[in-house]
């Protein structure tokens, strides 16, 4: 595997991740009032986009981690949703 793909999926690692905690706090406390739907709304459509980009692209660690991430975020709009 080149460096660069090495360094593309640890930075899609570090920023799919991210939300996890976030995720898990929604979850355990079922309280999301302090989270913007919209911020998580428009995030959404950029890691969609960004996905469509790496398809365009045929590049694998943006298509990856992106729809990793894709899938994360939208879990998260989800439990936003569904706690309000």
């Amino acid at each position: 595997m080149e460096w660069i793909n090495i360094i593309g999926l640890a930075a899609g690692l570090c920023t799919t991740v991210a939300v996890i905690p976030q995720i898990k706090k929604a979850w355990e406390t079922k309280k999301v009032e302090d989270v913007s739907p919209t911020m998580f709304s428009i995030l959404i459509v950029g890691i969609f986009l960004w996905v469509v980009y790496g398809v365009l692209k045929n590049d694998i660690p943006i298509i990856a981690t992106n729809s990793i991430s894709l899938t994360l975020n939208g879990i998260m709009l989800y439990l936003m949703l569904k706690y309000r």
